[in-house]
């Protein structure tokens, strides 16, 4: 949500300095400093560009002296411990107007604001699409057998006439729902709140949780991490699944229970699993994920596209310059 900031809490929320210092964290890439202009910030902050992702002690001593952190989504956690130690931050911006691993309550009562940025992309559900169409034709599997000297390995299949189940259809599943129709996929959909017309609206069949895994082909999930989704697809909904179905997550790690996933893939249970989203992130060398077969796996490249990224860098600029103006914008409130 966003916060209404009445006129005496901006006051109190204007920077008492003239030139401030931020960080940008996490730039992977290395693409932020191109994506927007923040010599524009210019003489009032000086911004750093970090392209690694620390932790604990090396992670408090790094952002100590700063005084804006903006976050790339939750690669780097802000939690309150965090915060605690670092006594000179006054502002954070975050990608997106959603960080579950932010402290906003912490942030705000310390007088902390916490501004995000715009999303709007289609990147996420094209990559989800995408890893649908690399599962049904083997796509990943087949190029390293070639490499290895073998030809046609694996018998794929179209998937025109096949059942793509969405789990949430918000605005990435009805993307989702709408490239599943343009291919001539049968489009099913569940969610806790989903009604049969808003299903109908978005162009796909409300169906009961337990219908949507027995008789989906693909199943692409798309739902917010919350207490109430936290697990979601388990061992028992994992064993309703067809043996030739896949699972494609880009949304939540937690939504998945990884140890049943990686049995039933293990077991040949389902047919393979696409993932792009992981309980740690950079994901470890030693994760057992890595070792299941029949998986696709990404580096969490959902919302890594560049007009996501010129969306993210150009507003986390504006949210930056309308602080200093003791006027922050796209409050977020716990």
């Amino acid at each position: 949500m966003i916060d209404i900031i009445s006129r005496m809490d901006r006051a109190a929320l204007m920077p008492a300095i003239t030139r401030v210092r931020v960080a940008v964290l996490d730039d992977f890439q290395n693409v932020a400093r191109s994506l927007a202009d923040w010599s524009s910030l210019e003489p009032r902050a000086t911004t750093t560009f970090f392209n690694d992702n620390v932790t604990g002690d090396v992670l408090v001593a790094r952002l100590r002296p700063f005084d804006v952190i903006m976050l790339i989504r939750e690669r780097t956690k802000l939690p309150a411990s965090l915060i605690a130690g670092l006594p000179n931050l006054k502002l954070v911006v975050t990608a997106g107007m959603r960080n579950l691993g932010i402290d906003v309550a912490g942030c705000t009562a310390r007088g902390i604001p916490v501004c995000g940025t715009d999303t709007g992309s289609s990147s996420t559900a094209e990559l989800a699409f995408g890893m649908l169409l690399a599962l049904s034709r083997n796509i990943v599997v087949e190029d390293r057998a070639l490499r290895e000297g073998r030809w046609q390995t694996r018998m794929g299949h179209a998937v025109k006439g096949l059942t793509l189940g969405i789990l949430g259809l918000g605005r990435l599943g009805a993307q989702m729902a709408g490239y599943g129709r343009a291919f001539g996929m049968d489009v099913i959909a569940w969610s806790q709140n989903l009604t049969p017309a808003d299903a109908a609206a978005a162009g796909a069949e409300f169906v009961e949780k337990d219908d949507l895994f027995r008789r989906s082909d693909f199943i692409s999930l798309h739902v917010v991490l919350s207490e109430r989704t936290r697990n979601i697809v388990g061992a028992a909904e994992l064993a309703r699944m067809k043996p030739s179905a896949c699972l494609i997550n880009t949304s939540r790690a937690g939504l998945v229970d990884e140890a049943a996933l990686i049995a039933a893939l293990t077991e040949g249970r389902i047919a393979g699993a696409a993932l792009d989203v992981f309980d740690v992130e950079p994901l470890p060398p030693d994760a057992p994920i890595l070792s299941a077969p029949n998986t696709l796996l990404t580096p969490h490249l959902g919302y890594a596209a560049r007009d996501s990224y010129k969306t993210y860098f150009s507003q986390a600029v504006e949210d930056i310059a309308a602080w200093l103006d003791g006027q922050p914008i796209r409050v977020l409130t716990a």
